[in-house]
């Protein structure tokens, strides 16, 4: 059944099924990047890290410039034909092969902007990611609007585990930081498969490029913001790479990384869901306020334990996973988490604004963060890279304030509803962080500790739910019921 055959009484459901797989996708995947990172951390050093991080940001903008917005715009569209996916593909691919000429051409100077002279073979290999990366924008966008996230799902996680083994395989035999660049252009070739095997769609050389033209005035939008976004997301790594030693970018790097990989496990599940049922109801802003009240809980009472949580074992999980040699990064992922708890939070605002076609409204929100963040962030830079991150991390938090000013604009969602939408949650969710940091305070042994941390904080936090009767906590147990009984039925 195709995204346009669901109707109104079944989505509901959709949405449901669609959140379960998203889940466990996000989940998956962020276990198994777990797994990967802690043994490749431990074959690699902060150094070599720091390497492949310093070409993060360039990967990333490229990633962004050879979509162009049309993958989002694709799902946007009500009555879809093949031309338009065929549309989207050939201009996403001939973006990319002029971008990876340019970039190819541009990796000496990014080399001696970065005082790096391995990166000039280095940033040439990477960049064939986003040329592999643009064959699939255009099936993916199918999968999406289908709500076909047990299929993502599964091309995710197949993804991760060739492109994870063959990485850890060449870390052992020697090969540094060519092991990471390798995991990237691996893992996007599986991903480009699987979504072709998933949709069974073929692009034709019968090309005709009107639907990106009619896009494009709302897709423009969508990759400045992408830009910028990635830009923001970024911004420390190229400023330390400019000011401090590969080590010190390494450290942040792997701060980073673990504080990514808590976040999205939440983001990444609203963020397939989120836009494509929006979609459906924007003709009915009563509908979507409640729908997008209920989006804003449910990621809410997921992120807000996660990365609080991750907060209070940070140092046990560090030093336990990956050793004493990223003992610096442990007070940079700290502040991170907290910051991190407020993330997945825009993927919801930001995927209301993209339902209703508010692209403009998107990328001027995001611009204007953008330049406040780099200002505090500059602002700090004598004082460290803790003040740096601090600073980061505080702008982070503050601006969901913006965000929430225009969504009362565009469907008349209040300030007082999102507090009590979210406010619970996270008081919630410091009381048990606290009371478990208390509690565990004697526990001498790392190993102990991290165990009786996690498992305390869970059950206080859930346990609290349950007196509280939080109707996000039950609608959760009432599905999971429903897909066992479901299971054993059939």
């Amino acid at each position: 059944m195709n995204s346009e055959g669901i109707d109104n009484q079944n989505l509901k459901e959709k949405t449901a099924q669609g959140l379960f797989w998203a889940f466990l996708s996000s989940g998956g995947i962020q276990l198994l990047n777990l797994i990967i990172g802690i043994f490749l951390a431990r074959l690699l050093s902060p150094g070599e890290y720091g390497i492949v991080g310093m070409l993060a940001i360039f990967t990333l903008l490229a990633n962004n410039l050879q979509e162009s917005g049309f993958g989002v715009a694709l799902v946007n569209i009500k009555n879809i034909k093949h031309n338009d996916y065929n549309s989207v593909f050939w201009f996403n691919v001939g973006m990319s092969l002029l971008l990876y000429l340019i970039l190819f051409l541009c990796a000496p100077l990014i080399a001696a902007f970065f005082h790096q002279p391995c990166l000039v073979y280095l940033s040439r290999f990477v960049f064939l990611a986003f040329v592999i990366a643009s064959l699939g924008i255009s099936p993916n966008a199918m999968l999406v609007r289908e709500l076909k996230m047990k299929e993502k799902a599964i091309t995710s996680l197949l993804a991760l585990v060739v492109s994870g083994t063959v990485a850890v395989i060449m870390a052992l035999n020697g090969f540094s930081y060519w092991s990471l660049a390798t995991q990237q252009i691996l893992y996007n070739v599986v991903i480009v498969i699987g979504r072709y095997y998933y949709t069974r769609w073929c692009p034709t050389f019968n090309v005709d490029f009107t639907p990106v033209k009619q896009m494009f005035s709302f897709s423009y939008k969508v990759l400045v913001t992408a830009v910028l976004t990635t830009i923001n997301n970024n911004m420390l790594t190229v400023i330390f790479g400019r000011l401090f030693p590969a080590q010190a970018v390494g450290n942040f790097t792997q701060a980073n990384k673990w504080n990514t990989m808590a976040n999205q496990l939440v983001s990444n599940t609203v963020a397939q869901v989120a836009q494509p049922v929006l979609t459906r109801i924007t003709d009915d802003q009563e509908r979507q306020r409640r729908v997008f009240g209920k989006m804003l809980r449910f990621t809410a009472f997921l992120a807000f334990p996660a990365m609080f949580g991750l907060a209070i074992v940070a140092p046990q999980v560090i030093l336990l996973a990956i050793g004493e040699k990223w003992i610096d990064s442990i007070p940079l992922l700290q502040i991170l988490c907290i910051s991190g708890a407020f993330i997945p939070l825009y993927t919801v605002y930001q995927n209301l604004f993209l339902s209703q076609g508010k692209s403009d409204t998107y990328m001027w929100l995001t611009i204007s963060q953008i330049a406040v963040m780099l200002i505090a962030v500059l602002a700090c830079h004598k004082l460290g890279i803790t003040a740096m991150v601090i600073a980061f991390a505080c702008i982070n938090i503050l601006w969901l304030l913006a965000w929430q000013l225009f969504a009362y604009r565009l469907i008349g969602y209040r300030f007082v509803s999102m507090l009590r939408d979210l406010l619970p949650f996270m008081v919630i969710a410091l009381a048990a962080m606290a009371v478990t940091y208390l509690v565990t305070l004697s526990i001498s042994n790392m190993y102990f500790l991290l165990v009786a941390r996690i498992l305390l904080a869970a059950a206080l936090y859930v346990i609290t739910m349950k007196l509280l009767r939080a109707r996000i906590l039950e609608e959760c147990i009432e599905f999971i019921r429903s897909k066992k009984s479901k299971h054993h039925q059939q």
